[in-house]
């Protein structure tokens, strides 16, 4: 018995099938290109800066001739299918060649890191050491010294010349294009910071308003070797105050005749030369701050030891030659340690 002929495919179907097994060839090729070029691309860790103008071909571009990305158009591709293709935003993005493309693309949909540049001013400089710290972090020194002129940025500062005492010693954070106004606020808010009702509460219990709280600060932070001493010294000077002794500081002598420590000279009678500042032949505190006080010595004012170890007040103290601080009640005791420790 023969069996009948099978019969084949028609030739348009045949055709038909080799193309579809053609289409699915292709897009499958096509679909392991697309996920190559959107592999990690191996190159070095890369800061992108976006600028204001600066658009995603820019960007993806740049990210490309930079080894970050393997294609500038798959990366849009990505972002435009994911909806942030127009994401990007002013600022600092930290990308690497080991990310790949979605990670890079999310990354650039997410908050950009802002540029800021780091100003360190340390305690107790004066307002007329500020500008050039902060002309070499690369601001205009010459247009923040005039704002630091403009005491009605701080209500404490009074008739004084400048905000001397009212500008927060501290490590700061400011974008590069940042305005000389907005950069003395910043230090004058910080220094209102720690004028808490507790703190001002305090400083009223020893009969200082918060400008002379300050203004005594700023002699403890000129006058202390370290910040363990702060405490001692605005102890002596808050007992001799209450006794009506004259504070014997000799940084406001310094402060009052426009020099700095070091430059004083006894023999040319710079400590018998009246100054509003001088606590040598003025009673009571100087006409104002003396340098820019921190936050320990502004503690130590509320805080001070006004006792010695025997239980009497602290009137006189003085630092020796070997580094410690040696603290009397009576002047002749005082003189003593003079003749031993200096």
């Amino acid at each position: 018995m023969t069996r009948p002929a099978r019969r084949g495919l028609p030739s348009w179907a045949r055709a038909l099938l080799v193309l579809l097994l053609l289409a699915l060839l292709a897009a499958g090729g096509a679909a392991l290109y697309l996920q190559s070029l959107l592999g990690p691309a191996g190159g070095a860790a890369f800061t992108l800066e976006v600028k204001p103008g600066d658009t995603l071909g820019g960007v993806a571009r740049t990210l490309q001739q930079k080894g970050v990305v393997k294609n500038a158009d798959a990366l849009r591709f990505l972002m435009r299918r994911n909806g942030t293709a127009g994401s990007l935003k002013e600022g600092l993005y930290d990308l690497n060649g080991q990310m790949t493309a979605a990670q890079v693309a999310e990354k650039l949909a997410g908050p950009a890191r802002i540029p800021t540049i780091s100003v360190t001013i340390p305690e107790g400089r004066r307002v007329k050491d500020l500008p050039g710290i902060f002309q070499k972090a690369g601001f205009d020194g010459a247009a923040i010294l005039k704002v630091l002129k403009d005491t009605r940025l701080s209500r404490h500062a009074g008739t004084q010349p400048n905000l001397e005492g009212f500008v927060f010693p501290a490590t700061y954070e400011f974008r590069p294009a940042e305005t000389p106004q907005r950069i003395v606020q910043s230090m004058v808010r910080r220094m209102e910071a720690e004028f808490t009702p507790a703190n001002v509460a305090a400083a009223r219990a020893l009969g200082l308003g918060v400008r002379d709280w300050v203004i005594l600060a700023s002699m403890v932070q000129a006058e202390a070797a370290n910040d363990a001493e702060m405490p001692i010294i605005a102890g002596v000077f808050l007992n001799r105050l209450r006794d009506g002794i004259a504070l014997g500081s000799d940084p406001t002598v310094a402060y009052g005749l426009g020099k700095d420590l070091p430059q004083l000279d006894r023999s040319a009678g710079d400590f018998t030369r009246d100054t509003p500042y001088s606590t040598y032949t003025r009673l009571g505190l100087p006409a104002g701050p003396i340098n820019n006080p921190g936050q320990a010595a502004l503690l130590a004012v509320l805080n001070p030891e006004r006792k010695m170890s025997d239980g009497r007040d602290a009137v006189y103290f003085l630092h020796g030659l070997n580094g410690k601080i040696y603290v009397n009640h009576d002047y002749a005791a005082h003189l003593r340690d003079v003749a031993r420790y200096r």
